[in-house]
């Protein structure tokens, strides 16, 4: 058991890989996950998420009233990448996701220190 724990902590250590979390709206979505498969990315995570920034909340009518909605429905897109697949993925997904309206939203990049697909103890670039 050691030596696999020391083999998936030496395997590819050179390798940087790269967390990059979207917020964007959710009619953009699919518009994104195309940019993102056509500059090699081959799998996302998306989640259903609510929030706001600047953009704040706006004001509705339900029956007769009015009411503040708070928190804007936004997906969140996750995928991790190497290094050098970075800078594509990222202006992919500003180029598709871009309206020029308050509420585009956020991309956050983070390290990612290691990869490993459960199915085949595959990591780190093998794993994407």
């Amino acid at each position: 058991m050691a030596i696999l724990l020391y083999f998936l902590q030496c395997a590819n250590p050179g390798v940087a890989m790269k967390r990059i979390e979207a917020v964007v709206k959710p009619f953009k979505l699919d518009e994104v996950r195309e940019a993102l498969a056509e500059v090699g990315v081959s799998g996302l995570t998306v989640t259903e998420v609510k929030g706001f920034g600047r953009q704040k909340g706006h004001t509705e009518l339900y029956r007769g009233a009015e009411y503040v909605v708070d928190f804007l429905p936004k997906v969140k897109i996750e995928v991790v990448v190497t290094e050098k697949l970075l800078d594509a993925a990222i202006e992919a997904i500003i180029k598709a996701a871009r309206t020029g309206k308050i509420g585009d939203g956020k991309i956050f990049v983070s390290a990612v220190e290691q990869v490993v697909r459960i199915r085949t103890g595959e990591v780190n670039e093998a794993a994407v």
